[in-house]
């Protein structure tokens, strides 16, 4: 069953470019009765042009990279020239990294997994948050639910990073963000044009047994980590969501400087870290996921400069700027690496 609901799980919030540090907002966010920071930055809307490509050189091959952002604002609409302009010429164009699971069972059996999958989803023993959080962590969690979520009672028995990511979500809507529906439909649109199809850069975890995995998923119980990224996302949700609009801004307008401000925020870092470090994932081999990843998309990365005159990749913002990312293991390896003007 590709990407079964176990494997979304393990992946969801490692393979999210949620924002990193951005710049100052230009005006001191309101904190509102229910201490929670309303948000005050302005989100920009309207036809931006969003950042330009970076380069990779190999001789006369060049990779163009444009750095994905998400969320981004909900009404802009991009101009993508630069991007249409390459994607008209390239030889090849590389999807982003993540992760498949490859579960060896058939379309069918892989439809009778879904009420394991969905009781994957659900605390051990029906219990519900306000059983398994703190008391303070869940009046903090009760707060944000009614403002973002309203009278939602399913949410209350989902484990706490699913329900902390739901809510993230809601958040950002309401703050003028958005997930996704920028920058795929341009590609795709021109990807289509073309006839063709976007090069996988997944790394493949494979689960031999995918039922047990689920059943042996269910018996987790809360951990440490759990209540660490639970937390570090009320954190983001109360106070930072001007810091992520100020970030989204930063991409839509194709400010470079701010892009390269930071690298990913410490809270998602939790978040990853918890996901992965599961008895579940420990026992089928499911470790140093994230530097795996990099070296599968290096892998095809190289394999693509070495044979095609004009590559196009796409890479979180995140992972273009950090100190030890993709496009540092590129200088590593001999190939001249371009800003964007």
């Amino acid at each position: 069953m590709r990407r079964s609901f176990l494997g979304m799980l393990w992946a969801s919030l490692l393979i999210l470019s949620v924002p990193a540090d951005a710049q100052d907002v230009s005006t001191a966010p309101a904190v509102a009765e229910d201490g929670v920071i309303d948000m005050d930055a302005v989100v920009v809307a309207g036809v931006q042009p969003g950042p330009g490509l970076w380069k990779v050189r190999h001789g006369d091959h060049l990779l163009y990279i444009l750095g994905t952002q998400s969320p981004l604002p909900k009404n802009i609409r991009w101009r993508s020239d630069e991007v249409d302009q390459v994607l008209g010429l390239a030889d090849e164009v590389l999807a982003s990294p993540g992760i498949t699971v490859d579960a060896d069972v058939g379309f069918f059996r892989g439809l009778t997994l879904l009420p394991s999958a969905l009781k994957a989803s659900k605390n051990p023993d029906g219990q519900k948050l306000v059983e398994v959080l703190p008391a303070d962590l869940y009046q903090r969690w009760s707060v944000l639910k009614q403002r973002h979520l309203g009278r939602d009672g399913g949410i209350e028995k989902k484990r706490p990073l699913i329900a902390a990511y739901q809510l993230y979500v809601e958040a950002l809507s309401d703050a003028g963000l958005r997930e996704g529906g920028v920058i795929d439909p341009v590609i795709n649109a021109a990807l289509k044009q073309r006839k063709m199809k976007r090069t996988t850069t997944l790394l493949k975890l494979t689960l031999d047994d995918p039922r047990a995995a689920l059943a042996d998923f269910r018996k987790e119980t809360l951990k440490p980590g759990d209540l660490a990224c639970f937390g570090k996302t009320l954190d983001v949700i109360e106070r930072d969501l001007p810091l992520v609009a100020a970030r989204a801004n930063a991409w839509a307008v194709g400010d470079w400087s701010a892009l390269r401000s930071g690298a990913r925020q410490d809270w998602q870092q939790t978040c990853a870290s918890a996901w992965f470090d599961t008895e579940t994932a420990r026992k089928r081999g499911i470790a140093d996921v994230e530097n795996r990843m990099q070296a599968r998309w290096l892998e095809i990365a190289e394999g693509a400069l070495k044979k095609n005159r004009i590559t196009f990749a796409t890479l979180p913002v995140w992972q273009l700027v950090k100190s030890d990312g993709y496009l540092a293991a590129l200088q590593a390896r001999g190939y001249e690496v371009e800003a964007p003007e």
